[in-house]
């Protein structure tokens, strides 16, 4: 069983006091159990989240920041020489001196409305050899030449926040922004925005490219280990709501965690990589009586109730 938590912490000062006050039973029993790889360190200006790297590993991937080609992963076998990205419609609030994105969340976007964006945009998209499938109302896989080798931030550094620093202006990128700037002339006055403004809902006025690239040659063909990404702790995180990002990971050390140790128990191998914004950090089943002969010290410093706050803020 392998396992990957995504947001396990955040920079903001909320996450810090939340983290100072957050109970975690069953994560405690876990760290003490099993075995800490070293710290797969990064910084918070990269293009790919810890999460999205730890994915890549687990694929044998190695990639550059922003080319980890998840995308491409989604599409599946069959399709291992071609480039894809992900597409996603959003809001673009701009201001005086920004631009921002609305938080995924607040589109409320219906299939009957990414639908109307879809057919709309779509040609554009086809006219500059890029083929689109909507796989959900906000995520369209798309494959094209234009997405081999281009760094685009994850949307998971972007959704809810400034994106000024993150839009890619390299050459590369300059028919994509020519795309954008097509699209949203046409979504501006397009009566399925004129329909959600007199519901009170957000236009639809861009969309944010991510995940993109080709699967390497040492990718292609691997079928990793089954592996469960959590995503209960992302909108709360995005979102800043301390509170709700506490009451889920919770939920998480009650559910998800206390199955892994039931597992452990049994003695299945397991793995648990908790991913911050910056770093994530892997624990393994272990293995050796050393390992062993020392647990109930660890055990017994892990109940102080202190580790938790430490590892977390660490990632």
């Amino acid at each position: 069983m392998k396992s990957v938590i995504p947001f396990a912490s955040a920079l903001h000062e909320g996450c810090r006091q939340a983290m100072a006050r957050l109970e975690l039973p069953h994560l405690e029993r876990l760290l003490a159990r099993l075995s800490p790889s070293s710290m797969v360190c990064g910084d918070e200006n990269s293009l790919s989240m810890p999460h999205e790297r730890a994915i890549a590993r687990a694929h044998g991937i190695e990639a550059p920041d922003g080319c980890i080609p998840l995308a491409a992963l989604d599409a599946g076998r069959g399709n291992e020489h071609e480039a894809f990205g992900w597409i996603t419609p959003c809001h673009w609030h701009v201001a005086m001196d920004h631009i921002s994105m609305s938080h995924s969340s607040q589109l409320q976007l219906t299939v009957q409305d990414a639908q109307a964006v879809f057919e709309a945009v779509s040609p554009y998209f086809e006219q500059d050899g890029i083929v689109v499938e909507m796989q959900s109302p906000q995520r369209w896989l798309a494959r094209g030449e234009v997405f081999r080798d281009l760094p685009t931030a994850s949307l998971d550094r972007v959704d809810g926040g400034n994106i000024d620093r993150w839009i890619p202006r390299i050459k590369a990128a300059s028919a994509l922004r020519r795309l954008q700037q097509e699209t949203q002339m046409l979504l501006y006055t397009h009566q399925v925005n004129d329909r959600r403004q007199s519901a009170g809902l957000l236009p639809i006025n861009s969309f944010w490219i991510s995940g993109t690239g080709a699967l390497p040659v040492s990718a292609q063909g691997t079928a990793p280990a089954a592996m469960e990404v959590s995503g209960k702790l992302r909108d709360p995180a995005l979102a800043q709501d301390w509170a709700a990002w506490s009451a889920a990971w919770r939920e998480l050390d009650s559910t998800h965690l206390a199955s892994l140790g039931s597992a452990l128990d049994k003695g299945e191998s397991i793995s648990l990589t908790l991913c911050g914004e910056r770093s994530s950090r892997t624990w393994t089943s272990p293995s050796g009586r050393s390992y062993w002969r020392g647990l109930g010290a660890r055990m017994a410093g892990v109940f102080s109730g202190k580790r938790v706050p430490q590892v977390l803020e660490a990632l």
